[in-house]
């Protein structure tokens, strides 16, 4: 019933967002395009100062450190991709999530090992952005947050449904006061955003780096590959290239 009545909210919220008529859009359109390019700046400065540094140092801890790190975010991330497998009708990937999380959270310590990878099971990430695109909803408008990165009007608008009903961790923690019987803190959700973000970064010091040498317009080349990284996810593809950028959105 919970997620019946959640549908029917998400296909009100797209019929209210994007209107009727452009419900089925695939093309992404650039939107404020100065001011994106604006806060693209503002990000690769964000970058330069204190994430790159930051994950350079990430980089250089002992090799079981980090795959905990890596290990932990991605356990918390499948609180958020159960119910979007659910929202897709993907039963048997919602089964596999379920069984993911609670291995990984008993046997795998909080989520520091992953037993649940050894066995098979899948866990594959997947938020409200993914699932409207399966039901036809275009990208919209594309632009750039600060800090956040690039996204489309469907992604932002997945985002913050994501935070404020689908995402079990972010309840729990960003909104801990609504919740009773449970306690959190908004530092909590802070510090995995953050670890997600470094871990990532650091994944990805060579990408970056030949992304910055080769582009000839960085911004252009990073808007191509977040919206084909989206296409791909929505699609569930599983091309090399997603393997190495598959989280360039986060």
């Amino acid at each position: 019933m919970v997620f019946k009545n959640l549908k029917i909210f998400i296909i009100l919220l797209i019929l209210t967002t994007f209107g009727t008529s452009s419900v089925l859009a695939e093309t992404e359109k650039e939107c404020f395009e100065k001011i994106s390019r604006g806060i693209f700046k503002f990000n690769q400065g964000f970058d330069n100062l204190i994430l790159e540094p930051i994950a350079k140092g990430y980089n250089k801890l002992p090799e079981p450190i980090k795959n905990g790190t890596g290990n932990f975010t991605s356990n918390i991330a499948t609180l958020l991709s159960i119910p979007n497998h659910l929202l897709q009708g993907e039963l048997n990937l919602a089964g596999h999530a379920t069984g993911s999380f609670l291995i990984n959270s008993t046997v795998g310590i909080l989520g520091l090992g992953n037993p649940a990878g050894a066995l098979g099971l899948k866990n594959q990430k997947e938020d409200l952005g993914q699932t409207l695109g399966t039901y036809g909803v275009g990208g919209g408008c594309y632009f750039v947050l600060p800090i956040l990165g690039p996204t489309t009007l469907r992604d932002s608008v997945g985002m913050v449904v994501d935070n404020n009903y689908l995402d079990t961790f972010a309840r729990i923690t960003w909104h801990e006061k609504e919740i009773k019987n449970l306690s959190g803190s908004k530092i909590d959700y802070v510090g995995v955003k953050a670890a997600t973000a470094v871990d990532f970064r650091g994944d990805n010091m060579t990408n970056f780096e030949s992304l910055e040498k080769n582009s000839i317009d960085i911004y252009a080349a990073t808007k191509s590959l977040y919206l084909q990284n989206r296409s791909k996810k929505i699609k569930n593809s599983t091309d090399s290239n997603e393997d190495d950028w598959g989280d360039l959105d986060k």
